[in-house]
């Protein structure tokens, strides 16, 4: 699971034993013109105070704040290590940035480079290149929500593609069948392993 400090404290049994990925950084909402404005936002004690498995930041390659999220997620890589706890970078694109293997390949290239354990990226044509550059393990974003069978089928693409996962919200959580969709999704996973 990734989520926010604020749902997982309230909306996670305490007792869960799933691993939980924590969303350190934050700063703006879809309602901001330029959603890159983006800082660390979570202490590495509460995310070991929370339990949490890794922590997620999102850089902004390209947008106007990209120096920031750089900067911050650079910060967050010396902490968390220090402690051994893993993190995950998350390749945002905001609102008007594309998705192409180049711009994708140098996010996630310059996250695996400042020491990110894991990147989220977009799944794009070339994607094999990407993870190829990346040299650490990579995932998919789900991205908007799609049908079912476009979803998975971007699921296994990305999967055949040397994806190590598939990180999706939306396409399982508003799935008309949520609990099929993510049996599904696991099963692409698994065939691949």
């Amino acid at each position: 699971l990734m989520l926010t400090r604020g749902i997982l404290q309230s909306c996670i049994p305490k007792d869960c034993s799933l691993p939980i990925v924590l969303r350190v950084s934050s700063g703006n909402s879809i309602l901001n013109e330029d959603m890159s404005n983006e800082k660390l936002c979570v202490s590495t004690e509460d995310a070991i105070r929370l339990n949490a498995s890794a922590v997620a930041f999102s850089i902004y390659v390209g947008a106007e704040y990209e120096h920031q999220t750089l900067v911050e997620f650079s910060k967050l890589i010396n902490q968390a290590h220090r402690y051994g706890i893993p993190v995950l970078a998350v390749t945002a694109v905001g609102k008007k940035m594309n998705r192409d293997v180049g711009y994708v390949s140098l996010a996630s290239r310059i996250a695996a480079e400042l020491g990110a354990d894991i990147i989220k990226t977009y799944y794009c044509e070339d994607f094999s290149h990407l993870v190829n550059v990346c040299h650490v393990t990579v995932v998919i974003a789900g991205g908007k929500k799609i049908p079912e069978a476009d979803a998975l089928q971007l699921a296994h693409n990305a999967i055949s593609d040397g994806a190590s996962g598939v990180d999706m919200g939306r396409n399982i959580f508003q799935s008309e069948c949520p609990i099929a969709m993510i049996q599904a999704v696991r099963r692409l996973s698994l065939i691949h392993i």
